[in-house]
């Protein structure tokens, strides 16, 4: 019988070696997420794949699934563990190597199998692992599911059974890489700098944009999972700011940069200023939009209010809807909807027919926004970016709080802005005109200036974003609200960036 994972265990002790290690708090909302080695340990890893081959028997599903991992230095021991807990769970194993996340997704449809299991980390710092999981594609697991594994897991609830086999699919990139590129080529010769922070994308993207006719200049392509230039996370702006030098050094016409899986992309214009993901989500709502009549799109509660107010998406007959942050919930929402793309201000963006299957995939992203640019052959990607309203923007802030008091923080926060609007209370000098709840709280007041405050899905973080219409001043007014708020709360520490 398989040991009850413990949540802490002493390193290089005999029973670090021999048991399982895995803290409750690593099952996020959507994700699996830990400190490698003072989280979860080798037979810790194991232990969640012997509970997802459990769950995946419990949902009545094939128990087949692709495995993949990311270029950090334990990434493929931390999967050859998950593999083996899967297979004494009964489950099939399709390991498609070396892989962004993506690609993982991709081979369920190509491969023809139900189920992924991506062992990435994404962009947090090294340290971290984690594995992105889904039993029905194009979706990935949300809370009930992750609830259910969770239980499943540090119960020891395992179901050993026989069946389980495993298959390795030699140079499967090649054939992720030819349907990306199965596409016509470019009419507009563009000059592209592909940034990849020395993660996964590093092996992939550089001959993507090539092969769809692209001029490349690489940055940071080579892998090197110590990441010794920044985070490859296209929210820092540590590596837009790198873009925005290599786009100016080399008189480019657009940025790209990948996140640490590749499943994320974020910009950076001709004249070497970042474009934050939601607003490429209106430029790119706009040019699909005016290809495909009342379209539909949902966009997380981090973006933008442009998808409403704007008047071309107005005027083509676009539709918006406001969602829960997170891969996962928007993944899930872009799908019941049969909307035509959701976009998420982080840069995950899931493209359904014709453009993709609904999962989030970088690459997808950068195309689309060369095939924008190809479609407008005398425009820029700063002339698609000054066409839309004006609007002043945060990055993603996120001050640190802990995994077991941020979701506690986040419902008083609030609470205190729901009691400020029954009493007709102002905030940032005007009165509360709207608030959303759906994933923390959205409060907008009279002139359409905004804040948010939500607890991270994957990180012990807070998320504060603000946008105003009006003026840098009035955003500026809306982070002090939020703040402010936020620093009655002892648990709340320090920002990783702030405008």
């Amino acid at each position: 019988m398989f040991p009850k994972p413990k949540s802490a265990l002493v390193p290089n002790t005999h029973e670090f070696e021999s048991g399982p290690m895995v803290k409750a708090t690593g099952f996020r909302e959507y994700d699996a997420r830990w400190l490698f080695e003072k989280e979860i340990n080798l037979m810790g890893v194991q232990a969640l794949g012997m509970g997802l081959g459990a769950l995946i028997g419990e949902l009545g599903v094939k128990q087949e699934i692709v495995t993949g991992h990311d270029f950090r230095g334990y990434s493929a021991s931390i999967k050859y563990a998950l593999i083996s807990g899967l297979m004494a769970a009964g489950c099939k194993v399709h390991d498609i190597g070396l892989a962004v996340t993506p690609m993982a997704y991709f081979a369920q449809f190509d491969l023809d199998v139900p189920c992924v299991a991506m062992v990435t980390a994404s962009h947090n710092d090294n340290g971290w692992t984690g594995v992105k999981m889904g039993a029905n594609r194009p979706l990935t697991f949300g809370p009930d599911e992750m609830t259910r594994l969770k239980e499943i897991v540090l119960n020891a609830d395992f179901k050993n059974q026989a069946g389980g086999s495993y298959q390795f699919h030699e140079n499967f990139p090649a054939r992720y890489i030819a349907d990306l590129t199965s596409r016509p080529k470019l009419k507009r010769k563009l000059k592209v700098v592909v940034a990849c922070g020395n993660g996964t994308a590093g092996a992939f993207a550089p001959q993507v944009m090539e092969a769809i006719g692209c001029e490349v200049i690489p940055l940071d392509t080579e892998l090197d999972h110590t990441f010794p230039k920044y985070n490859p996370n296209p929210e820092d702006m540590e590596m837009l700011h790198a873009i925005r030098d290599a786009v100016l050094k080399h008189k480019a016409d657009v940025g790209l940069g990948f996140d640490g899986d590749g499943d994320r992309c974020g910009v950076v214009d001709n004249t070497g200023e970042e474009i934050f993901a939601d607003k490429v989500g209106v430029m790119l709502a706009r040019d699909m939009s005016a290809i495909h009549k009342d379209a539909q799109f949902v966009v997380d509660v981090k973006s933008t209010g442009l998808f409403v107010t704007d008047p071309v998406l107005q005027r083509q007959g676009a539709k918006t809807a406001y969602w829960k942050t997170g891969h996962s919930y928007m993944k899930r929402r872009t799908n019941e909807m049969g909307a035509l793309a959701g976009f998420e201000k982080s840069g995950h963006f899931f493209f359904n027919k014709p453009f993709g299957r609904g999962y989030d995939d970088g690459l997808v992203s950068a195309i689309a926004i060369c095939e924008m640019l190809d479609r407008a052959p005398d425009k820029s990607m700063a002339d698609l970016k000054d066409a839309i309203p004006k609007t002043w923007s945060s990055p993603t802030m996120s001050p640190h709080c802990a995994d077991e008091v941020k979701y506690a923080v986040a419902d008083a926060v609030v609470k205190h802005f729901e009691d400020k609007q029954k009493n007709g209370e102002r905030i940032a000098g005007q009165k509360i005109r709207d608030l959303v709840t759906v994933n923390g709280v959205r409060v907008t007041v009279e002139d359409g200036s905004w804040g948010l405050v939500r607890a991270s899905s994957n990180k012990p973080e807070l998320v504060v974003v603000v946008e105003s219409p009006v003026s840098e001043a009035r955003m500026r007014d809306m982070f002090e609200a939020m703040d402010s708020v936020l620093r009655t709360h002892s648990e709340v520490g320090e920002y990783n960036q702030k405008i």
